[in-house]
């Protein structure tokens, strides 16, 4: 998302390398370059004027640590300054002292509100929490039913309640919040996720039913739902909401997108409240708390290890990969059966795009970056089919497939015998790299401290 500001910044930064000290000609052109970058990325303009302020105030005059070159100071004064925009800390998510925990979901029409509704629903769940979810949405029946299929798709209680013979309005609305309210005390839940209307721009009448609904279900939670790819309208309409509403916090979509990022380095500062979630995909668990400090690593292109590490262990299995591990480095080998499970574990994670992203776009990893545009996704799925077109004693024991064999796996795959040869060779390859490792000592004394925790965490701060 933030790929073009990210670029931008790089190539101020390392048109400061070349100097000795700061002085204030070169930080102006590093000023004048950032605030064009900024305003490009669609940031509001009061925001980058006094962001530009903060950096020009901190970075002139300053001694130069001796530890750092005026490129590092100058990113380290831009990377403090993004981080209190954003705010310092991750905003913590407010639940109520006596269950049921209300969360009022706010937002334009389109902005992904209801999809947003389910993925917060399955956040909630995977922290042990027992959600159940409503739409008060009685102007389009469409809205309900897409609730509907969401609430099943994450495996969370629905309240529907009946709306047969009444007409749609403020009424209807508010009995189907206290109806679901008293539902969910009822069946146990200790949250209630309500799905408002959406609307196509600020509606007085709805906004009014907002505030009457705001007063009847008291809730903890007001989350304004900003799809990011609309950029300044997203922060214009989320200070309208938060005039009339109080938010308490900002979901942004989408933010796997196109966007410039304008948005995200907007709606604190303009609204005054947090950013608390980001969606980063269609599938559920495709949603994250925000963390400033990690989103102004991907910024400044030092990636966002941390988040990768966390999706990693909440995703993968954590036996399997451990079993492959000392299959590899401490057995006779892994079989292609053991490779098979194991490209179906990063397939788990996402694209290998997006797994590329968190990655820092400097130093070592700078060759990576440029090369993500060239992977190509479907390989995978070709080397997962050729694979599963062996049979069990061929996965197990890869010398026995001779020219026949590979015909036959070939067609089966529906790939070509040059596809499989290509796929046995890497796997020769790769067999002999970890016997080798696993020849020496580095291998076993991994194996020993847990391969889980490979001191990653506590590298980064953990």
């Amino acid at each position: 998302m933030f790929e073009n500001l990210t670029d931008k910044l790089q190539r101020v930064f390392k048109n400061l390398r070349g100097e000795g000290t700061l002085t204030e000609e070169n930080i102006g052109d590093a000023l004048r370059e950032i605030r064009v970058a900024l305003l490009e990325a669609d940031v509001n303009l009061n925001v980058v004027r006094e962001l530009v302020e903060h950096i020009r105030e901190k970075a002139v005059g300053t001694e130069v640590l001796t530890a750092l070159s005026p490129s590092e100071q100058v990113i380290k004064i831009v990377r403090d300054e993004l981080v209190a925009l954003l705010g310092k800390d991750t905003a913590r998510f407010k639940f109520a002292s006596q269950p049921p925990t209300v969360i009022l979901m706010a937002g334009l029409q389109g902005s992904g509100k209801t999809t947003t509704s389910g993925k917060l629903a399955a956040w909630l769940k995977k922290g042990g929490h027992r959600p159940m979810l409503v739409s008060v949405d009685v102007y389009r029946p469409a809205a309900r039913e897409q609730l509907k299929v969401v609430a099943k798709q994450v495996e969370a209680r629905l309240y529907e309640g009946d709306t047969k013979g009444e007409s749609a309005g403020t009424p209807l609305v508010e009995r189907l919040g206290k109806e679901a309210r008293r539902e969910a005390v009822i069946m146990g839940c200790d949250t209630l996720i309500v799905d408002t209307a959406g609307r196509l721009h600020i509606d007085q009448d709805l906004m009014a039913e907002m505030e009457r609904l705001k007063k009847l279900l008291n809730p903890q939670e007001i989350l304004f739902v900003a799809d990011a790819m609309t950029g300044q309208d997203a922060v214009n309409s989320a200070q309208e909401f938060h005039a009339r509403l109080a938010l308490t916090g900002v979901v942004l979509t989408k933010m796997d997108g196109d966007a410039r990022g304008g948005a995200a380095l907007s709606i604190r500062h303009v609204t005054g409240q947090p950013i608390k979630f980001i969606g980063t995909g269609e599938k559920p668990d495709a949603f994250e708390p925000f963390h400033p400090d990690r989103i102004v690593g991907r910024i400044l292109g030092m990636g966002d290890v941390l988040s990768l590490i966390e999706k990693a262990e909440s995703t993968l299995d954590r036996k399997k990969s451990e079993e492959f591990a000392k299959k590899a480095l401490l057995g006779d080998g892994f079989s292609l059966e053991d490779f098979r499970d194991q490209l179906k574990q990063i397939k788990k994670l996402g694209s290998m795009e997006s797994i590329m992203k968190m990655l820092p776009s400097v130093g070592p990893f700078a060759g990576l970056q440029q090369a993500r545009q060239q992977i190509d996704e479907t390989q995978f799925v070709r080397l997962e089919a050729i694979i599963s077109s062996m049979t069990p004693k061929e996965r197990r024991n890869h010398e026995i497939i001779s020219g026949s064999r590979r015909k036959r796996i070939a067609a089966g795959s529906g790939t070509t015998v040059q596809d499989v040869n290509q796929l046995l060779r890497q796997y020769a390859q790769m067999s002999k790299v970890f016997k080798q490792m696993g020849r020496g000592g580095l291998a076993k004394s991994m194996l020993r401290g847990g391969l889980g925790s490979l001191g990653v965490k506590q590298k980064f701060g953990r």
